[in-house]
């Protein structure tokens, strides 16, 4: 049955992936500086190895894109501070490669191939590398079973499975079966993962919960984030703020009508507004609707300040170090497709408002649960629940502290998953 499957897969399945991500290029811009990139790529691979001592073990970290790569880096990390090891950083997406191929910790940084048997083989053949890390999920059958034949251990870890997902239904679970088989470990994030996990015919030694090395990378970048004073606190002496981070028009749509209507009750309140893309076309449409109602000022311009009520980030990169100005905060995306990152706020104390799609944010979930999570579902339940934030502080901090506490509970992950990685090499 697995001689079929894997006939289906790379007969079949992936040139139709292939052939789809090649007509994507043409009217994607993305995709095919993906394409364009990858040229020659064993021959630029070829050119940085060549100059690598022998004598030295290899660590290989994939990612499918940037937001897993930020899992990856507190492990990378540790390892580099305590071991002299090359780190060999590959991706999928070409917004991953581009925004790291300066990652101080990294002695490549690299595209993985495309998953044909004789690419990943070549590939595997020039980094030459001990031990294989895969971040939450991006994993290539290929570059999985040809990792098994030249006996390099390969890890799963920020592993997660939904209950109910596609891969745990028909053939489709039988093929993941010998994929996940062909993996040395999975560690993966919560006890549900690891159940899910284990009804693919996997023993308890091969499966394992160490928890989300998220929860480190946030409380990291926070200490960092915290000396960077990039406005001055003084700015802020007397008011109430509220940062909406990685917001998109549908979420801003809701948001902004009810803080225009408590702004004119409270006028300590001030709200900062950082899009998810702030592009000229969406940073000019916002100054338009906020114009009409209180005064705002772009944070490039915060140098002329003048008590404008509303401060609009027009760049990128900067939003963690922005919460920690922050009295309450509301995480874009929860009207669009799905919640972004609520642990970034949660960290500094915060209670955390978001839209109602979050159902793919373990997180967001945990936050309701724990009592410092809020949905917000239309303007009037966004008007309703600030309201009471703002005007009971109290409250309000008591909802911050069962979000710090949340965080640090959380923290540990990757000192579980450097042993094990450590373990092998």
């Amino acid at each position: 049955m697995i001689s079929i499957l894997k006939f289906i897969y790379n007969y079949f399945l992936l040139p139709v992936f292939i052939s789809v991500l090649f007509a994507g290029s043409l009217f994607n811009n993305k995709i095919r500086k993906g394409f364009k990139d990858r040229k020659n790529l064993e021959s630029k691979i070829k050119n940085t190895v060549e100059n690598f001592d022998k004598s030295k073990k290899r660590i290989w970290f994939h990612s499918s894109s940037m937001g897993e790569f930020e899992q990856a880096k507190p492990i990378i990390e540790k390892i580099k501070k305590t071991y002299d090891v090359y780190i060999i950083v590959s991706f999928f997406s070409p917004s991953g490669y581009q925004n790291s191929i300066n990652y101080p910790y990294a002695d490549l940084v690299t595209y993985i191939p495309l998953d044909t048997p004789k690419r990943c083989s070549n590939f595997l053949r020039l980094i030459n590398v001990n031990v294989a890390v895969f971040m939450r999920y991006d994993i290539w059958p290929n570059m999985v079973f040809e990792l098994a034949n030249k006996r390099i251990p390969a890890l799963l870890v920020d592993a997660t499975l939904r209950r109910n997902s596609l891969r745990k239904i028909g053939l489709s679970k039988i093929f993941h079966n010998y994929i996940y088989g062909s993996l040395h470990k999975i560690l993966t994030v919560s006890d549900d993962d690891k159940k899910n996990f284990l009804e693919f015919n996997l023993t308890e030694e091969k499966v394992k919960t160490v928890g989300d090395t998220r929860f480190d990378r946030v409380y990291q970048k926070s200490l960092v984030a915290k000396d960077r004073k990039l406005i001055d606190e003084n700015l802020f002496e007397g008011k109430t703020v509220i940062v909406m981070g990685s917001s998109w028009e549908s979420d801003e749509s809701v948001l902004l009508p009810a803080i225009f209507k408590l702004m004119k009750y409270h006028q300590e309140l001030i709200l900062i507004i950082a899009p998810h893309e702030p592009n000229i076309q969406h940073l000019e449409k916002l100054e338009n609707q906020v114009g009409k109602e209180v005064g705002s000022i772009r944070f490039s311009y915060l140098k002329d300040y003048h008590n404008q009520r509303i401060i609009i980030i027009d760049s990128i990169g900067i939003l963690l170090s922005l919460y920690y100005y922050a009295d309450v905060a509301f995480v874009g995306g929860g009207f669009k497709q799905s919640v972004h990152n609520v642990l970034e706020p949660a960290v500094y104390g915060l209670p955390v408002l978001f839209g109602p799609k979050i159902q793919n944010s373990q997180e967001s979930l945990a936050l309701i649960e724990e009592g410092s999570g809020r949905v917000i579902y239309n303007s009037k339940d966004a008007y309703k629940i600030i309201k009471q934030l703002i005007s009971d502080k109290t409250y309000r901090e008591k909802l911050g502290k069962i979000s710090n506490e949340y965080v640090k509970s959380h923290i540990g992950a990757t000192e579980k998953i450097y042993e094990e990685i450590i373990g092998v090499i």
